[in-house]
């Protein structure tokens, strides 16, 4: 009977971890972006993928030279020209390492409206921090980039901040990029 029991939960398991890899597929074709999207399954990354899964998200690469006020940003959640919400990620960044790719999908992920408040981007640039935080790795070297030097710095400030004192909330609403487009001027 144990046995069987066993089988059955094995069986069980395999066909969740199938179905979960068949969702994966949907969000995006591209490989470098399925290896983040790995690296997030890996990392346990599940309220990203709810995220993904519920807003009906599709994750592409994108020149965002071409999309107003985006040119200089990592990624952006917007939707197409079918209604489909989209991430793009600034295809500059095509050959970045697919764990700094998984932390951009994180940001992306928690954006689900027409536009950000100082909340939701705090939300989703913590998340983006505590992304690295877990995905990082400690026996590789990354590139001297934008997007590394960020990710450093957002997460160091993720981990210096307590529940009284949130230094990613401050970093947002002291930028003036954030002050602009979040309204906060």
């Amino acid at each position: 009977m144990k046995k069987v029991v066993l089988v059955l939960f094995a069986f069980l398991f395999l066909s969740v971890g199938q179905a979960f890899a068949y969702r994966i597929n949907s969000f995006s074709s591209d490989a470098k972006i399925l290896a983040a999207m790995r690296v997030l399954e890996q990392a346990g990354e599940t309220d990203v993928f709810r995220n993904l899964q519920r807003y009906g998200m599709k994750v592409k690469f994108d020149d965002l030279a071409m999309v107003s006020n985006a040119k200089n940003a990592y990624a952006v959640s917007t939707y197409n020209s079918y209604g489909t919400r989209v991430i793009l990620i600034n295809s500059i960044y095509k050959n970045a390492p697919a764990e700094q790719i998984a932390c951009l999908i994180a940001h992306e992920s928690f954006h689900t409206g027409y536009s950000a408040d100082l909340e939701e981007e705090t939300l989703a640039t913590s998340k983006e921090a505590a992304c690295w935080v877990r995905v990082k790795s400690a026996s590789k070297t990354y590139p001297d980039t934008r997007l590394t030097r960020r990710l450093d710095k957002i997460s160091g400030l993720y981990m210096a901040s307590d529940s009284n004192n949130n230094l990613v909330q401050q970093k947002i609403a002291s930028n003036g990029f954030y002050r602009n487009q979040l309204g906060l001027n």
